[in-house]
């Protein structure tokens, strides 16, 4: 059971920002991994800006090791140890002891779980994330582990993006928070007063423009859930239909095709024009009817007819002629059968015989990612044809249990693909982890039908780039890039609710503490919006009140210390959200809420049924006054109303500067760098096409 947001929060304030005993400040990691999603977990605990400096990163590759995509081990920062074993010995060299989290994010589920119990003797303190495919494995291993642990699968978090790519919808990523449900979706598929956020405007001159500043203008937006079904399932209904219209002369046609070889099938053709020929000049010879010559055709053809010398010498050869042409269909027929039982139970074992298909979804390689997208299209009743190099990969008994049929063969191959009846499908997934091979299998299907939609998954980030701009094959997406949010999330404890891919990017949605003496502590809401990084939709108040949403949240609200502040946001915006509700440094004092050097200022309230009055006592032993009577009370700016906010204070030295300067405008941020697009292989699906 997944801990609840309150108790993670908690232990995000005391766990991540304390004090380490080794007197380094900053918060030590251990990442086990090598491929794209230990890469990109690392490189950003590297790039976050926690109030003590940032992390300490040490990461355990094996000895020899082959990346395909970006290596997790020429970071710049951090600490290397190589160990082809993840015992007691390779944690205590890598420093594990005291450490604040441990990521365990190699493809091995057993291995993971193995390495796993070697840390908690080790350290049972440390916090741990597993990475792992099997979902009854992962429920046992949160049970078994006495330390904090948090499960993760990659596959499963990635595939929707894969399965909306396919049906050529947006990604239905939908999450529950509290007491509302929540989906993305295009804006003009919801109503306007459904609409929670403008996640994203898609222009073909400038491209994705995340959380941008004008909201009425987006293309994708987050929504409430009000029971309409999300455009996904919408399109999958609609492909279910078209299905049902088949072509029953090509399905039956097909069927005779696979029967037998093409030069069985010549021999058969030729064989039966001759006793065509003869039998219509017997007709006429013999002055019979159609059914007459028929008949006699027939008889003489599989029996023989008994010697006449009183016919005419052209019926004798005629005659003679059919004996020997029966004598031959004799054999063929024979042949035919026998070839065409052989085939059929070879092309059974290897998925080769299939009926033609349309508006089915062809799915290349069943590894992990191609078994969870197969399993979400199957949900939808999507008719799936499965292919795979290796005849039994990882997914194949779960594509037998759910009746997907799967071809054994290259997918780069005419043969494979007509096999799959790629022509008539509706889209075209390669999920394989074989970059070249994916790449000759979307090329090979662009040749069979030039309109195909294509999918495709790439492990080099720069190499999807080129060939999405050079051959516009289609969407590629990055497993590792769409999951390292919530990896990271879950080391950190940020408590990261879900990621919502978006095109080549990936928004984390996550809740957010606000610590006493921070930052954001005394100040209005409307400073914790930032267009382009930062989006707030709702704010739980301290103490557990009841969560007020984006429909009733005012920008002059004031921030206390102990909300919890929901928000959606690119992943430098969440680093930045996360230090202004840091606690202050250990050693400094807080900044009292005013202007540099003042007094406390309270904030009053009107008269209305008022809370105890006094101030609250809070962490660090400074006092904030109590919040007014109700949660939807404001403190306005404007001279002489009733709830004036405190001006802006002047940041103290070495503090966070403001997010907002002295004239107004925010003061910059870094470039948000999440566009990459890389990818990772997985271990069962290394030989799929």
């Amino acid at each position: 059971m997944a801990e609840p947001w309150r108790d993670r929060a908690r232990r995000a304030v005391e766990w991540n920002w304390r004090l380490r005993s080794a007197g380094d400040p900053r918060p030590h990691y251990v990442i086990c991994g090598k491929d794209a999603l230990a890469y990109y977990v690392a490189r950003a605990m590297l790039e976050s800006e926690l109030p003590t400096g940032g992390a300490r990163v040490t990461v355990v590759v094996p000895e020899r090791y082959r990346s395909n995509g970006p290596d997790v081990a020429a970071l710049r920062g951090v600490r290397v140890v190589r160990s082809d074993r993840l015992d007691v010995a390779t944690f205590e060299a890598a420093g594990l002891a005291g450490a604040a989290g441990l990521a365990l994010l190699h493809q091995d589920d057993v291995g993971n779980l193995h390495a796993a119990l070697c840390a908690q003797a080790v350290d049972q303190r440390v916090r741990q994330v597993l990475r792992m495919f099997n979902g009854t494995l992962a429920d046992g291993v949160r049970k078994l582990l006495k330390a904090s642990v948090e499960v993760l699968s990659d596959a499963e978090m990635a595939a929707p993006a894969f399965v909306a790519a396919a049906l050529g919808e947006v990604d239905p990523s939908s999450f529950q928070h509290r007491d509302k449900t929540l989906r993305v979706a295009r804006r003009a598929d919801v109503r306007p007063q459904d609409v929670v956020c403008a996640l994203a405007h898609l222009t073909e001159a400038q491209g994705v423009e995340l959380l941008p500043a004008e909201q009425a203008g987006a293309d994708l937006v987050l929504a409430e859930a009000t029971g309409q079904p999300p455009g996904t399932e919408v399109a999958a209904r609609r492909l279910v239909r078209a299905r049902r219209r088949r072509r029953p002369v090509a399905v039956l046609l097909g069927a005779v095709r696979g029967f037998a070889t093409r030069k069985i099938g010549v021999a058969v053709m030729l064989v039966l024009a001759v006793i065509a020929v003869l039998g219509a000049l017997i007709s006429r010879t013999e002055g019979a009817s159609p059914l007459e010559a028929l008949y006699l055709t027939l008889v003489t053809t599989l029996s023989g007819a008994d010697p006449d010398t009183t016919k005419p010498a052209g019926a004798q050869i005629m005659q003679v002629v059919l004996n020997l042409a029966g004598l031959a269909l004799i054999p063929l027929i024979t042949a035919v059968v026998v070839d065409g039982i052989v085939n059929a139970r070879l092309a059974l074992h290897t998925g080769q015989l299939q009926p033609a298909r349309v508006g089915h979804v062809v799915l290349i390689g069943l590894g992990n990612v191609g078994t969870r997208v197969m399993a979400q299209l199957r949900e939808y009743d999507v008719e799936v044809v499965a292919i795979d190099k290796d005849p039994e990969p990882r997914g194949a008994a779960l594509a037998r249990q759910l009746e997907v049929p799967l071809i054994v063969g290259d997918a780069a191959l005419p043969e494979t693909l007509v096999a799959a009846s790629v022509a008539d499908c509706q889209a075209l997934v390669v999920a394989s982890t074989d970059d070249v091979a994916n790449l000759e299998a979307a090329l090979a299907a662009r040749d069979l039908r030039g309109d195909l939609r294509v999918v495709l998954r790439f492990f080099d980030g720069d190499f999807a780039e080129r060939v999405e701009e050079t051959f516009a094959l289609g969407v590629s997406r990055s497993v590792s890039y769409l999951a390292a949010p919530a990896f990271i999330g879950a080391l950190t404890e940020r408590a990261v609710i879900t990621t919502i891919p978006v095109d080549r990017h990936a928004l984390p949605v996550a809740e957010v503490p606000v610590a006493a003496g921070s930052e954001l502590d005394g100040r209005p809401l409307d400073m914790v919006n930032r267009d382009g990084q930062v989006r707030l939709i709702a704010r739980t108040p301290a103490g557990g009140g009841r969560t007020i949403w984006w429909k009733d949240l005012d920008p002059r609200q004031v921030i206390f210390a102990g909300d919890r502040l929901t928000v959606v946001a690119r992943r430098r915006g969440l680093d930045w959200l996360t230090r202004q509700c840091a606690p202050p440094a250990p050693g400094k004092t807080p900044m009292p809420q005013g202007n540099a050097g003042s007094t406390p200022r309270p904030v009053p309230t009107p008269a209305a049924p008022a809370r105890p009055a006094g101030p609250a006592s809070v962490p660090g032993g400074q006092q904030v006054s109590p919040p007014g009577p109700s949660d939807r009370e404001v403190a306005a700016s404007a001279p002489g109303a009733a709830h004036p906010v405190s001006p802006p204070r002047s940041p103290t030295a070495g503090a966070v500067p403001s997010p907002q300067s002295a004239d107004g405008g925010h003061w910059p941020m870094e470039p948000d760098d999440d566009t990459g697009v890389r990818d990772e292989p997985d271990a069962s699906a290394a030989r799929s096409g």
